[in-house]
């Protein structure tokens, strides 16, 4: 029996990716690990094997490993220091016995990508290559509910702003990305494979606001939602920057989603690919289905 084990397995993508392996394989078949055990005794209740793991402590890796035969590696938030992290769990795997490492990474992880995140990344897919182990990378897009507040505020505003350009994107949903991560854990085949995870269909900040107009001509539910007459506004890099944090996020957040417009104004993200129905069955859910469920 394959044991499978998935880090910060209490995450949003941890969970998803949990919910479909519980439908799939014996629960007794799961190692879940988190640093906050307590918040999977849903999954505990149900015969998975809940166990801490810390990754700022990487003493707690091997132990929480031990037994696993193929381990989804989410890359953690720490942004700038997880490449360090994720070298010391894919050693205590390689020691614990674990035979196949599955990494949740980013699209096109080549020194041209702007996105801030693309050094981590494209530093673990190389540890993953050296380490002597089996691997599958799932390059993951971006989310496609993280579009839903931008909808939100182009309606509320009138503007949709953008450092982004022409550039499109292939918004991919977290559940779509949870079905590929747990059909490569659970099926033979994808041992030294990449694949883009991505939605059906890559889309500009101009489609965003096409599809902003459309709500705010229709409406949700019979009630008006906002504007109907939506701006496109283009921003360099520091204005974006600037905005953000003049709305109130933090610098790093600002840099950080100014840094993935960027990507997008340079074509990094827009690559559409047919993985999650090839791995999954399952048609990728697109992005305007996720905006009008969330503004229904």
């Amino acid at each position: 029996m394959t044991t499978i084990g998935i880090t910060g397995a209490s995450g949003p993508l941890g969970r998803a990716t949990t919910d479909f392996l519980l439908r799939a394989v014996d629960p007794r078949q799961l190692v879940l690990t988190t640093r906050s055990p307590q918040a999977l005794a849903d999954a505990a209740a149900r015969g998975a094997e809940v166990r801490r793991a810390d990754f700022a402590d990487p003493r707690t890796l091997a132990t929480a490993f031990a037994g696993v035969d193929r381990l989804l590696l989410i890359s953690t938030d720490a942004i700038g220091a997880r490449l360090d992290q994720h070298r010391a769990a894919i050693a205590a795997a390689a020691g614990a016995g674990v035979r196949h490492i599955v990494y949740t990474a980013v699209p096109e992880p080549v020194p041209a990508n702007p996105a801030l995140v693309v050094a981590d990344h494209a530093g673990t897919e190389q540890a993953l290559r050296e380490s002597g182990l089996r691997w599958t990378v799932l390059r993951n897009n971006l989310y496609a509910h993280m579009q839903v507040p931008v909808i939100e505020q182009a309606l509320a505003s009138g503007r949709l702003v953008t450092n982004g350009g022409a550039g499109a994107t292939a918004y991919v949903t977290r559940e779509d990305c949870a079905a590929a991560a747990a059909a490569a854990l659970t099926q033979d085949g994808h041992e030294g494979k990449v694949y883009d995870i991505t939605g059906p269909e890559a889309l500009t900040a101009a489609d965003l606001v096409t599809l902003a107009r459309e709500i705010g001509s229709r409406g949700i539910g019979g009630r008006e939602v906002g504007a109907r007459n939506i701006e496109l506004v283009t921003v360099d890099d520091a204005a974006s920057v600037a905005g953000l944090r003049a709305a109130g996020l933090p610098d790093q957040v600002a840099q950080l989603v100014t840094s993935f417009g960027a990507a997008t104004r340079g074509g990094f993200l827009a690559t559409v690919s047919p993985a999650v129905a090839d791995l999954t069955g399952r048609t990728p859910t697109a992005l305007a289905d996720v905006v009008r469920a969330a503004l229904k």
